[in-house]
């Protein structure tokens, strides 16, 4: 007996010690420096409740780039650094990949069934096969071209008959290609239903899951008071988002069941996979809300991207000048840019990256969340941390950007070019957009596409108010604040190329 005693003694010890090591190897390093806490609201009065992205970086002015708050006990570590994402996001990504629970977005609205949200497992893993085997390469996004092409140059048809329309006309572009891929369906003239439904959905989900736009997103526990109560109305306004949310889903995806039935289902996405035999219910619900990723990801992110361009020229003449020389010595006036010709133009190739940059169309990035406790760089972040990448910080760091502020592709041309932003605006490790391949090659044939053929300058007329500005709007995707621009053809010959017949 007193052997075994001794024996229990020494377990216990050695338990012991592991466990002291354990605390003083972790819980002694101190959370990442920040604004300071309050008692039980800890840093609740300085979250920002619009453009958090400019505080975020203002923070990282004062205290460095990994700052930590926390709000009713939710630690939140905000990251104003490329490097110090790269190491956590990407080289720790097996336990940086999950998604926190935004209580607004995510469960009252049920933006947690797409693949921006969906918790990190077996469903993301799946809805990253898929999406890998339809546009994962770009010998899968070649597939896709012809369309792009065709329906880029019916955008600059509409934009000729009617320039005021812009935004509308981008819109109506991306939702064509995507659905046309997602799902295989041809919008229809006029205002479509499927691209309306999505244009609502997806502004919806920018506005229920930017940080500081709900306070249930931050006090999860407000998600239990009743409808009636009073302050309860973000209650309503899930219930009604939620109902679209599920028709932007149902919509299409019934349209693509109703065409297998009748075999005249075209090619896509959607078709193929629910093609394959032995389907079960839960293969179906993956297949319908992967292409609903697919498909609600791109239409907002690009149309962002794009009208970005527009403003981007309206502001920089010079630019537009380059970039338009460029295509008439390589193109010349005979034929419209296509996807074949990109890597014959550089300025334009550098031009598509300084639009991702200069406009930040996920200005704070989707948020991360850490699955286990975390010493970084001596800080630490402990399991359950909320992770925000300010990425428009990053792409807007006078570190690495110089002049940030302005617009200029040549920072990305020459031996000392500057760090190239693709590696930080469309996210990091295995949260990364799965459709940045399809959106760059968007951006590119709309911008090769429409400076051959348009000059684009700000409105005639000496009104201050009517002169374009550049303002992002609040919400996860952060479209350029509404502006006006002239858009004209370049050339008689520009504009007989416009109305030439559909390539």
């Amino acid at each position: 007996m007193p052997s075994a005693l001794i024996f229990l003694d020494v377990g216990l010890l050695a338990v012991g010690v592991i466990l002291i090591k354990k605390i003083l190897s972790t819980h002694t390093a101190p959370l990442p420096p920040g604004p300071r806490k309050l008692p039980f609201l800890g840093n609740l009065l300085d979250m920002p409740s619009s453009q958090e992205w400019l505080t975020f970086a203002d923070w990282g002015r004062k205290w460095g780039d990994m700052v930590s708050i926390s709000i009713f006990g939710q630690t939140i570590v905000v990251l104003n650094s490329v490097d110090v994402a790269v190491d956590m996001l990407e080289k720790k990504s097996v336990i940086y990949s999950d998604r926190p629970v935004l209580q607004m977005g995510g469960e009252l609205v049920g933006w947690k069934k797409t693949l921006v949200l969906v918790p990190y497992g077996d469903r993301f893993r799946n809805y990253r096969k898929l999406f890998h085997k339809s546009i994962g390469s770009n010998a899968a996004i070649s597939k896709f071209s012809l369309s792009g092409e065709m329906e880029t140059h019916k955008l600059l048809k509409r934009i000729l008959a009617n320039p005021d329309e812009l935004g509308t006309h981008v819109r109506k572009t991306v939702g064509s290609v995507i659905l046309r891929i997602s799902h295989g369906y041809k919008v229809k003239d006029g205002e479509d239903p499927f691209v309306r439904m999505a244009d609502i959905a997806t502004e919806q989900f920018g506005l229920s899951t930017a940080p500081g736009g709900f306070l249930v997103n931050l006090v999860p526990a407000l998600k239990y008071i009743p409808t009636w109560f009073p302050g309860a109305g973000f209650q309503k306004t899930a219930a009604e988002w939620s109902k679209t949310l599920v028709q932007m889903a149902e919509g299409p995806h019934q349209f693509v069941k109703q065409q297998m039935a009748d075999g005249t289902a075209e090619p896509s996405f959607t078709s193929r996979l629910l093609g394959e035999p032995g389907l079960t219910d839960e293969q179906e619900f993956d297949i319908k809300w992967s292409a609903a990723s697919l498909y609600s990801g791109g239409a907002d992110t690009s149309v962002a991207s794009i009208y970005a361009l527009f403003l981007a020229m309206a502001l920089n003449p010079e630019v537009m000048a380059k970039a338009q020389k460029e295509i008439d010595v390589v193109i010349g006036n005979e034929r419209l840019p296509g996807y074949a010709d990109r890597e014959n133009l550089p300025y334009i190739n550098a031009l598509v990256k300084e639009v991702f940059r200069w406009h930040s169309v996920a200005p704070t990035g989707v948020p991360h969340r850490v699955m286990q406790d975390d010493i970084h760089n001596g800080y630490l972040i402990p399991k359950g941390t909320i992770i925000l990448p300010n990425i428009w910080g990053m792409t807007h760091d006078p570190k690495a950007y110089a002049d940030p502020f302005a617009f200029k592709p040549e920072r990305f041309l020459g031996p000392n070019a500057e760090r190239d932003p693709s590696s930080i605006y469309f996210g990091f490790g295995r949260r990364i957009c799965p459709g940045r391949l399809l959106a760059d090659a968007s951006v590119f044939i709309s911008t090769a596409m429409t400076l051959a053929v348009f000059n684009i300058t700000p409105p005639k007329g000496n009104d201050i108010e009517d002169k374009p500005v550049h303002e992002q709007l609040n919400g996860t995707i952060s479209h350029p604040k509404p502006f006006r621009c002239s858009i004209t053809p370049r050339s008689a010959k520009a504009e007989e190329l416009i109305n030439q017949s559909d390539v």
